[in-house]
């Protein structure tokens, strides 16, 4: 099992957010179309004024979702090319970056232990 899981893209879990959708785009018709890669545990379409065209689409499997992801990233849909994206929660997210800062800062410190390299001057 542990292979299937190193194939996963870091952020990958089974939330795709989808955006550039038309606004006519209806539940069923997502449904239709994200289906085909696996069993969907939700989907709900932004309505408000800043998330219309946009629309989150849950799968029970995180390999499902990789798999609509590859396959459905730019895909035409009702006359646009619809985006699909992991999607990262901005709490997660930000935590993910401070880590990954934290680990470069660290790496370069003990790069300057290993040469030799003082800020002082």
């Amino acid at each position: 099992m542990s292979r299937t899981v190193s194939k996963l893209p870091p952020g990958a879990n089974r939330i795709l957010f989808v955006k550039n959708l038309s606004y006519n785009i209806t539940g069923e018709d997502l449904y239709d179309l994200f289906g085909r890669y696996g069993s969907i545990r939700q989907i709900r379409i932004g309505n408000e004024q800043k998330t219309k065209g946009t629309a989150f689409v849950v799968y029970e499997d995180v390999m499902d979702a990789k798999n609509a992801l590859e396959h459905l990233n730019g895909f035409h849909l009702q006359e646009r090319y619809i985006v699909v994206l992991f999607h990262m929660p901005a709490r997660q997210d930000a935590a993910a970056q401070k880590a990954e800062i934290a680990r470069r800062e660290e790496e370069l410190l003990n790069l300057k232990k290993q040469h030799n390299i003082n800020d002082d001057d």
